[in-house]
């Protein structure tokens, strides 16, 4: 039997000499090679939100390790490492004694397993022949002659697949432990060490019992070579072996990413390939609110008794044919993109409909309208009436603008009117200031999208780019300024080097910061007593809630889109392929409350600062049913306070100046 086995033996080494001349010329699958990196994105707390690029993967240095992480891997895969030439003729040996016997197993090197990983055009792993694994034999004992125990360990931690498309020591730890490979246990560095042999059947996170089995081998095996004590590998063995969750992620941010990504690569940083490290303006807690909020607010709508279509949990295999979400939160000081959430789930549907979404967004486009209205020198409280009207268009065609109710409300101020969209008020404003100056304005408002200059798009018939109608009202939360959102802050290459800056955008001017007031103060009315009170029953009156509804006609796409002082988000809720969502279905009471969880998470543990309004505006207190100003006589529940440019005021204040201080009126 042995003599057979030498033999074979003899037979491969004869083989193996001129082969590696061959091989020399023919091929270099005996060098060290820098795998590809992946880079790093961190959001703006420094946590860790995900990786880019196809081999996730971090270069660590050996000398930056614990020796026994190193040792782990030795221990189980190659325990005569340090003694060999690249081949180990006794492991070798014993594989075909045992082969012989109907127990095959490898007898792989760490060196070769090196070649092959790293060098997988050259010497095809999967090739079971003889003369793979003497080429592979070959390139290992060259690459011994070049190269010392050290760097080849090294290159090899950094190679090898740990499954999930995640590669090196350290990404490694980082996915499974939480932590950089330069802090992992003896417990931790032996279940990695198990992974080798299959990363698909050693998963420590499906499989914990199978993956402790191992890792206690490999700390027997450890003991046995004197790399640890008994009483090291007798300890480590009883540690329950804990991974992270969300692979060591802070927040699932995968479309923010994407976004990420391109702006990074179209920045001509290639950070699927290079190790960088992309610092980001995501705020994880609000992310999370924003994953969460969304998830539980559509199954919310698919629990609904009315709800006919597809449901999410139901689904067929395959099918994205069912209802989708979509969020985004900005900082409307700096344009900073807080939050994202570009669809309900990544990995059936990468498409982002944030970004790359074009949909109608119905009244939520009103205040647009509004804003050229005030500045047009028309009052919040100015009287329009909301009844049946016909509007010529071209080639006999004629526009009737209805209400979502059928119903007409007869006059009715323009802060009533905005406060429970009336769309019948909005097309009148639009054709008061012209629709040209409404498509004008919009793209002041950022919106690249082309508005038609129809009076429909005045009630958001013209379909849009979420991310522009969100990023629009931030000139309402900024008193008359856009910030262009922003999603990377910096990008530094290995060294550390700036390789990419994007300071924030300076605010440009919009409008008059107190038509902006007085637009974001009649939204104020859409949230406390509007179409969109829902939010009410989330966030505390200390919280400054503005914001406005927006359903299409056809019920199949529901908006609401709102501010704080800190944030200004929106929520979209439609089918990719448009179709109603349910009857009645509308931004009210299925988008809003969405966005009323996201903040109440959001300022669960912190306060809102207030608004205040701009100098130079008329304050007065008004009667709500007539607009006039109000008086004794006017009842508690009618009176309010109502904000006026200078010289809109009510004419009893601009011909009287006494009258001003008998009403209660107060120029800022």
């Amino acid at each position: 039997m042995f003599r057979r086995v030498s033999l074979i033996i003899a037979t491969a080494l004869s083989l193996a000499a001129p082969l590696a001349a061959q091989e020399r010329e023919s091929n270099e699958a005996w060098r060290i090679i820098a795998p590809p990196q992946s880079s790093l994105v961190f959001a703006r707390d420094g946590s860790l939100i995900g990786e880019l690029g196809k081999e996730k993967r971090t270069l660590v240095s050996i000398r930056t390790l614990p020796r026994y992480v190193g040792q782990a891997f030795v221990a189980v895969e190659d325990q005569r490492f340090y003694q060999h030439d690249g081949v180990d003729v006794v492991g070798i040996a014993g594989a075909l004694k045992d082969a012989v016997r109907g127990d095959p197993r490898g007898a792989s090197t760490i060196t070769q397993q090196l070649v092959g990983n790293m060098h997988p055009d050259l010497v095809d792993r999967r090739d079971k022949s003889p003369m793979r694994k003497l080429r592979e034999q070959s390139a290992a004992r060259e690459m011994e002659k070049h190269y010392n125990k050290e760097q080849i360990l090294e290159a090899y931690l950094n190679q090898i697949s740990f499954g999930h498309g995640w590669y090196g020591i350290e990404t490694a730890s980082r996915h499974y432990f939480g932590k950089g490979a330069a802090q992992l246990t003896l417990s931790e560095a032996a279940a990695l060490a198990a992974m080798p042999k299959g990363p698909a059947i050693y998963d420590p996170v499906k499989a914990p019992d199978r993956v402790t089995e191992r890792r206690n081998l490999v700390l027997t095996l450890m003991a046995q070579q004197k790399y640890v004590t008994p009483a090291q590998a007798e300890a480590a063995k009883h540690v329950p072996l804990k991974t992270v969750p969300n692979a060591g992620f802070s927040v699932d941010a995968s479309y923010f990413l994407d976004v990420v990504r391109i702006q990074a690569e179209r920045a001509g940083v290639p950070v699927s390939t290079g190790g960088y490290r992309v610092y980001t303006s995501l705020d994880p807690l609000l992310q999370r609110a924003a994953n969460e909020a969304l998830a539980a607010g559509v199954e919310d709508v698919e629990a609904l008794p009315g709800y006919r279509h597809t449901k999410f949990a139901t689904r067929p295999k395959g099918s994205t044919d069912y209802l989708q979400g979509a969020v985004v939160a900005i900082d409307p000081a700096s344009g900073d993109v807080r939050a994202l959430v570009g669809g309900r789930d990544y990995r059936e549907s990468s498409f982002d409909r944030v970004i790359d979404g074009m949909r109608q967004p119905g009244s939520a486009f009103k205040p647009i309208v509004y804003a050229a209205a005030i500045a047009d020198s028309l009052t919040a409280s100015t009287i329009i009436p909301d009844t049946a009207i016909a509007i010529p268009l071209d080639r006999g065609r004629v526009y009737r603008p209805d209400n979502s109710d059928n119903q007409f409300l007869g006059p009715i101020t323009m802060r009533e009117a905005l406060a429970k969209s009336r769309n019948v008020v909005a097309v009148q404003l639009a054709e008061h200031v012209g629709m040209d100056t409404i498509v004008h304005l919009a793209r002041r408002f950022g919106i690249d999208a082309p508005v038609a200059p129809y009076p429909a798009s005045a009630i958001g018939a013209s379909a849009l780019q979420p991310l522009d109608l969100v990023g629009a009202y931030t000139v309402f939360a900024n008193l008359g300024a856009h910030v262009d959102p922003r999603f990377v802050y910096r990008i530094e290459d290995r060294a550390g080097n700036a390789v990419f800056t994007n300071p924030a955008a300076p605010p440009r001017a919009v409008i008059d910061p107190k038509v902006a007031f007085i637009v974001r103060d009649m939204m104020r009315e859409v949230v406390e007593r509007g179409t969109a009170t829902s939010v009410r029953r989330y966030l505390p009156a200390t919280i400054p809630v503005a914001g406005k509804t927006g359903t299409t006609n056809d019920n199949s796409d529901v908006w609401f889109v709102g501010m704080t002082p800190e944030l200004v988000a929106g929520v979209w809720l439609g089918f990719d392929k448009p179709k109603t969502i349910t009857a009645g279905a509308a931004g009210g009471t299925l988008a809003a409350p969405i966005f009323g969880k996201m903040m109440a998470e959001y300022y669960a543990a912190r306060g809102s600062a207030q608004w205040t309004p701009p100098q130079g505006l008329i304050v007065a207190q008004l009667d709500r049913v007539s607009g006039q100003l109000a008086d004794s006589t006017t009842p508690p529940d009618r009176r309010y306070t109502e904000y006026f440019l200078e010289g809109t005021e009510p004419l009893p204040l601009r011909v009287n100046g006494w009258q001003l201080f008998k009403n209660g009126p107060i120029v800022f």
